[in-house]
């Protein structure tokens, strides 16, 4: 499956242009490999790295989707492995 179909589907991007844009920026990796485009090729048990949202997130290839479904069926297909966020230090006045 393609690397942008498979980040829309699964819903970790709202539009299928945006996860192009997101794969073309060559900051992701799938298994450590830097990719760059987004017809790359993704597999059950490969892992991404990549930035989304002012954090980095991890997500192992848990089964390749059919479709755009709904979230839990979406949520479904991968393992989320990303370090929980962090939160800023709230200053003292």
């Amino acid at each position: 499956m393609r690397l942008d179909k498979f980040l829309w589907f699964v819903r970790l991007t709202k539009t299928r242009a945006l996860a192009q844009d997101l794969a073309e920026q060559g900051r992701m990796r799938i298994d450590g490999r830097v990719v760059d485009r987004a017809h790359a090729a993704i597999r059950v048990g490969n892992v991404l790295t990549f930035a989304l949202h002012g954090r980095v997130r991890i997500v192992r290839v848990e089964a390749l989707p059919a479709r755009r479904g709904p979230a839990p069926e979406a949520a479904a297909c991968y393992t989320d492995l990303s370090p929980p966020p962090v939160d800023e230090p709230r200053s003292a006045t």
